[in-house]
Parts: structure tokens; C-alpha cells; sequence
């Protein structure tokens, strides 16, 4: 894997991780957070 494709996957990690702390502090979906939480992490273990 080059350089560039390192940036690109850690850009896209960085991405993620900003979405996700964004949706949490969305205090108006606060049974739903736990709920894809959950639901994201099965998936990518899988």
C-alpha cells in the first residue's frame, strides 16, 4: 500500500469518526444512538 493510499484510507477513517461524534451530539436521537451503534460495529467485525 503507497503513501497516498494510507492517506486516503485514514481521510476516510477521520471522515467516519467526525460524522459519528456529530450524530452523537444530536441530543435529539438519543435512543437511536445506541441502537446504530451497536449495529455499526457488528457489521464491521463481520
Amino acid at each position: 500500500m503507497t503513501t497516498t493510499e494510507k492517506i486516503a484510507n485514514a481521510k476516510k477513517r477521520i471522515d467516519e469518526l467526525e460524522r459519528l461524534i456529530k450524530y452523537w451530539n444530536d441530543s435529539d436521537h438519543d435512543e437511536a444512538k445506541i441502537v446504530n451503534i451497536s449495529m455499526n460495529i457488528e457489521n464491521k467485525v463481520a
